[in-house]
């Protein structure tokens, strides 16, 4: 594949920035660490201060991975997910993975009081958590894959995708309605999203669910450019249209479902780097757009955590109202500016 010198420069551009951010996403925060004491840690040396050592290694950084894998992963479903049912408005929530997930977290939450003493005490810590929420998920994909393998149009999955996100947010609605107080708080608090929350453990689970959504959506690039120029062209190219729709599903719910396991219900990232992303890499070609994406929505992520972090501040803002304040804006700019939002 031939990518012009301009192509190539922005990468190398994005990288520099990424670079950046990412120091910057482990330098600020509420305890000021000098750079050369951060750089020092990073590359295995002992800072001046025991404390840096843990804040860095313990929270700092892990936050920083996780911010890159859940930008990079949401923003690649986001543009198979646009390209695939050729709509600029899908999302990598479009198929109610999110709503799935909210639905565990929901029985779990809600349900936990049922499970009295030392049970509920191990069905609330994180995992369990990561696994209502994993759950959730991998049900409402089970369902949305058994309709696609009887429905050949991919605008009724779409639809039927939006329907299962009715169905399940009602659900969470009802047990809303009926749990106390507590309860609310403690779901509304996963609602908001959590990039701080991860272990290492969980980041090299993560890390795999996400490089194998990422080596699913390489064999998806070939099929999506075909289908740009439409289904029948892309069926007279020899093309699985069935196959190719299934394959970018199941790349799709494994990056969503992982995340929103971990970092919880992340919005707007997936909808609007894609489109982002176009204004610079003026492109339909998948082969440029998905690495492109890759560093862009880590980019994006990162500047939203350090945002949501309040740096030289004790608190910290949820992340979804982060992301949704810079993406929300984004698409509108797009909008009002009249650009074509797709191909």
């Amino acid at each position: 594949m031939h990518i012009t010198n301009s192509y190539r420069s922005y990468f190398v551009i994005l990288l520099l920035i990424l670079l950046v951010v990412f120091v910057l996403n482990i330098s600020l925060g509420s305890v000021a660490i000098p750079l050369d004491e951060i750089l020092i840690t990073l590359f295995g040396g002992d800072p001046s201060r025991s404390s840096w050592s843990y804040i860095i290694m313990d929270y700092r950084l892990p936050k920083s991975i996780t911010a890159i894998l859940t930008g990079s992963g949401l923003a690649i479903s986001g543009l198979m997910m646009q390209t695939l049912f050729r709509n600029p408005l899908a999302g990598p929530f479009v198929l109610g993975i999110s709503s799935g997930a909210s639905l565990g977290i929901a029985f779990l939450i809600f349900g936990a009081g049922l499970f009295g003493g030392v049970l509920g005490g191990i069905i609330m810590n994180s995992w369990g958590l990561v696994i209502a929420s994993a759950f959730g998920s991998f049900l409402v994909l089970l369902a949305v894959l058994s309709v696609t393998l009887k429905v050949k149009d991919t605008m009724a999955i779409l639809i039927i995708g939006l329907m299962f996100g009715s169905v399940t947010s009602a659900v969470v609605a009802v047990l809303a309605y009926f749990s106390d107080a507590e309860q609310l708080q403690q779901y509304i608090f996963w609602s908001f999203g959590s990039l701080g929350n991860v272990s290492w453990q969980g980041i090299i689970i993560l890390s795999i669910s996400c490089c194998l959504g990422l080596v699913l959506s390489i064999f998806c690039v070939k099929p999506l450019n075909a289908l740009l120029l439409g289904e029948n062209y892309a069926q007279s190219m020899g093309m699985n249209i069935k196959k190719t729709t299934l394959l970018v599903i199941i790349a799709t719910s494994l990056l969503a479902g992982s995340i929103t396991a971990f970092a919880g219900p992340i919005a707007f990232i997936g909808l609007a780097v894609p489109h982002l992303t176009r204004q610079f890499f003026t492109t339909s070609n998948h082969w440029i757009l998905v690495p492109a994406v890759v560093l862009s929505g880590s980019i994006l992520m990162l500047i939203c955590d350090t945002i949501a972090q309040l740096p030289f501040s004790e608190y910290t803002l949820p992340i979804n109202a982060i992301t949704s304040l810079v993406g929300a804006p984004v698409v509108i700019w797009l909008l009002v500016r009249k650009r074509k939002l797709l191909f």
